[in-house]
């Protein structure tokens, strides 16, 4: 996270969500406190990774998506060296998406639908100076 003089900058997050409401939700849960760029998709999202990497803090990424799903983009974010918390978030509750999940890179993984408690939760656990 990027220091000016004493005051820290608020984390950029990169969210990858095809769906607006879950998008405008994420949105309302978390950006007085953190920077958001958005990406639709998995492409996208590697995209704004490359062009965001020195400032980049986190991920939030979705685990079903058009043109790449979120699965090929955390892989692709671990195999480019990228070692941000890349937290991934899925509407199936199953064991497997969380294992496949895990085991392609991601650091955690949330069960939509994203409750504010929840969310709010998991990002101060990666920036303890977020008070909410």
């Amino acid at each position: 996270m990027a220091v000016l003089g004493e005051q820290m900058q608020r984390p950029l997050v990169l969210v990858a969500e095809d769906d607006d409401c879950n998008f405008k939700l994420i949105k309302a849960i978390v950006s007085q406190k953190c920077e958001l760029l958005w990406a639709k998709n998995g492409r996208e999202l590697l995209e704004l990774y490359r062009e965001n990497k020195e400032r980049a803090d986190a991920v939030l990424l979705d685990i079903r998506m058009p043109v790449m799903d979120g699965f090929e983009a955390v892989k692709a974010l671990r195999d480019a060296g990228a070692t941000l918390p890349v937290i991934m978030q899925t509407a199936y509750a199953f064991n497997s998406d969380r294992e496949r999940a895990m085991a392609n890179g991601a650091t955690e993984v949330l069960v939509k639908p994203l409750t504010v408690g929840v969310l709010r939760n998991c990002l101060k656990s990666y920036f303890p100076q977020l008070s909410w």
